[in-house]
């Protein structure tokens, strides 16, 4: 036997991706939490336009409507505060992820419809001039922010999050 023999294997450096993933899971995390967090608070704060809102994408009964107007931003504010504090990340980021694909088909549905509508997304609402809509853009807002999502879904964990803290997510 040599003293090479002896000698301990070297460790291969983690791979890049391993070393930047809780880094761009930080990121992406506390950015959707900071887009949850300022819709619900929008349109929590007023209701009366929230209610406009959802009643102007003529989707729902009216029976419907104001429940599903005080409804959803309270789930936009706890779905912002769990990813805020990194706590249950990976539901969090699927709830967060469902909401945009709703938002995303009845953004459709109004421009499919020919029905000139604001939104609603961070406030405001209901109907509006036909040049004021942007309903391509919101699409295209709302899937960057579904894709943030699906890659918290994929890599929950995280830095300075409760997840890591409880041990809730996988160390690697």
């Amino acid at each position: 036997m040599t003293s090479t023999d002896l000698t301990p294997p070297t460790q291969a450096p983690p791979p890049r991706w391993a070393t930047a993933q809780p880094w761009v899971s930080t990121v992406l995390r506390l950015g959707v939490a900071g887009v949850a967090l300022a819709a619900g608070l929008a349109k929590l704060t007023d209701i009366p336009a929230a209610v406009r809102a959802v009643r102007a994408y003529e989707l729902l009964p009216e029976l419907l409507v104001r429940p599903v107007a005080i409804g959803l931003p309270v789930i936009e504010i706890l779905v912002g505060v769990l990813l805020l504090t990194g706590l249950l990340t990976r539901y969090a980021a699927v709830v967060f992820g469902l909401l945009m694909l709703v938002f995303i088909a009845g953004i459709a549905s109004v421009w499919a419809r020919g029905l000139s509508i604001d939104c609603g997304c961070f406030g405001g609402g209901g109907a509006t001039d036909a040049s004021l809509t942007a309903y391509p853009l919101e699409i295209a807002r709302d899937t960057l922010f579904l894709a943030g999502a699906a890659v918290l879904v994929r890599w929950p964990r995280s830095r300075f999050s409760l997840d890591s803290a409880l041990g809730l997510v996988d160390p690697a």
